[in-house]
């Protein structure tokens, strides 16, 4: 027994994908015993016993296990027995990266195949963008990123429009980025990224401008006349606030001279508690005048004396 196919030992495929895993052989004429077909996943540990996924005998296929390893097996051909026990896995999934092994038994024949399935991302369409102002004279980042996808990853700029890159470039294939340290007209155009690995590729596009710097004279005299012009503004409006005060302080100092002015005199003393009293209980009060003096008489009597009478009567 002999297994002929010799195809390559590690086979990488991206997700999502089908793969034929090679196991071809040719019995011996002196191998006449039942014919038996293994497949199996190769235990890293070796102190454990590998995993037993389909065989095939005495014409029937059998599935050895429900786990994710066996999902989308089958051979590659309807009767294994002719001489071709290929294996093949429909949409690939990552969890069925591992070693198989292919066993052919045909006593007193054996003999056996190892495959290793890598099963990978394709990279995701990368985004492109620049760093910089793209001005003449200055220096220019190009980036570029795949958000997934299996590593290794690597990337490549190429211009489109205006053939290879002008020189001084540097590029990193490996971060996506494209340095231009002296950037010019020479180095305007569309450029191209593309990232690669082992099971696809993606591209995207950036179009780069060469912008005539700004006059920097120009600049430092706007800003000079437009920082003068605003000290000028403010200080017309504190001018403008200052005499606003001044004058309300004039127009109140005014008006409270005016309110002095008009003010009327200040009334008659008004007749006291005491005296409005006195004249209610004594409403027979006279007064008259002897000399100087004032003396006060009443019929109720008092303690002054009655006036001196001369002849009246």
């Amino acid at each position: 027994m002999q297994v002929t196919s010799n195809g390559p030992q590690t086979v990488r495929k991206a997700e999502g994908e089908g793969v034929t895993l090679g196991c071809k052989f040719t019995p011996s004429p002196l191998d006449t015993g039942m014919l038996d077909i293994e497949w199996s996943v190769v235990s890293p540990d070796t102190t454990q016993k590998d995993q037993m996924l389909m065989s095939y005998a005495s014409g029937t296929k059998y599935i050895h296990a429900k786990h994710a390893l066996a999902r989308g097996l089958n051979f590659a051909t309807a009767d294994p027995s002719a001489g071709d026990a290929s294996l093949s896995i429909a949409a690939l999934a990552p969890a069925q990266s591992a070693t198989y092994q292919c066993k052919v038994k045909k006593p007193p024949g054996v003999d056996t195949r190892k495959v290793t399935l890598v099963v990978m991302a394709k990279p995701s369409v990368p985004k492109c963008w620049v760093e910089g102002e793209e001005l003449v004279g200055e220096a220019v980042s190009l980036h570029c990123k795949s958000e997934t996808g299996s590593t290794p990853l690597s990337y490549e700029w190429r211009r489109e429009s205006q053939g290879p890159h002008p020189a001084p470039v540097k590029q990193t294939g490996t971060t996506g980025e494209l340095k231009i340290s002296n950037h010019s007209l020479s180095s305007a155009g569309i450029y191209r990224c593309e990232v690669n690995n082992a099971v696809g590729s993606q591209l995207c596009r950036i179009n780069i401008k060469a912008n005539k710097p700004p006059d920097r004279f120009g600049v430092l005299v706007g800003t000079v006349v437009g920082s003068l012009l605003f000290i000028f503004i403010v200080l017309i409006f504190i001018a403008i606030l200052y005499w606003k005060m001044s004058s309300r302080h004039r127009y109140e100092k005014e008006f409270s001279n005016e309110i002095r002015e008009d003010a009327p005199p200040p009334g008659s003393r008004p007749i006291s508690r005491y005296m409005s009293q006195s004249t209610n209980q004594h409403p027979d009060v006279t007064y008259c005048q002897v000399g100087r003096s004032e003396r006060r008489t009443s019929n109720e009597g008092s303690r002054f004396p009655p006036a001196p009478n001369h002849g009246l009567r």
